[in-house]
């Protein structure tokens, strides 16, 4: 099976959120990504563990799984 490529519109529809957040987190390199030109292109494989391991993790989770 071919590995399926997806736009930003697509990764967007797919995740239920606006484009906008797609690129300013393909951006800053909070989600997994590959710009080809000046397109953002993403492999759905990547997206699908990006989000099983979470996806964007908020500043004040880091460092609380040690109960501090």
């Amino acid at each position: 099976m071919a590995e399926k490529i997806m736009t930003v519109e697509e990764v967007a529809e797919y995740l239920r959120v606006r484009p906008s957040s797609v690129y300013e987190w393909a951006k800053t390199g909070k989600m997994p990504a590959a710009k080809v030109g000046r397109l953002w292109r993403f492999h759905r494989e990547e997206i699908d563990a990006w989000v099983r391991n979470g996806g964007l993790q908020a500043p004040q989770d880091e460092g609380t799984e040690d109960g501090a």
